[in-house]
């Protein structure tokens, strides 16, 4: 079990990582698309928590909102309150920019803020964990059957 709970957390952290890549990825060129930029580096930093705490065997509701999600992970680790305003600077994004509103385009200088917090807390859950590293081989191979982990 301890090796599908492996697996499980490291494919969080692998999307979450990929959500990053295409973030980065989105911004690149002379057409830059930094809505959905803003909420891949949500979603990078909401992955990254939710496979710490799938690791640590915590249940969490289905939500965006960062704050309850680090809350949780502040409870195994007293340590995660660091991530309390970057948690507070990118949960606005699941959302914002994402539909016709009155926001306007977002700036470069809020992506490159936003992407620098999503980096923080994705490199934060793999400094506590870097077996969760989805670069680094650990020999895990088989198929998963990923149950329900949510509240």
């Amino acid at each position: 079990m301890e090796d599908v709970k492996l697996e499980l957390a490291r494919e969080w952290l692998r999307i979450a990582r990929d959500d990053l890549l295409s973030a980065r990825k989105l911004v690149e060129g002379d057409d830059p698309i930094f809505e959905t930029a803003l909420y891949h580096c949500q979603q990078s930093a909401e992955k990254a928590v939710k496979g710490y705490l799938l690791y640590h065997d915590r249940r969490f509701d289905k939500t965006h909102d960062l704050l309850p999600l680090v809350n949780l992970a502040t409870g195994i680790d007293e340590t995660f309150k660091e991530l309390v305003g970057d948690a507070a600077l990118l949960t606005p994004y699941a959302q914002t920019f994402r539909y016709p509103a009155d926001e306007k385009r977002p700036p470069h200088d809020l992506f490159q803020e936003a992407l620098a917090a999503a980096e923080r807390m994705y490199r934060f859950v793999l400094a506590k964990h870097p077996e969760l590293d989805p670069e680094k081989p650990y020999g895990l191979s088989k198929t998963v059957d990923f149950p329900a982990y949510f509240a």
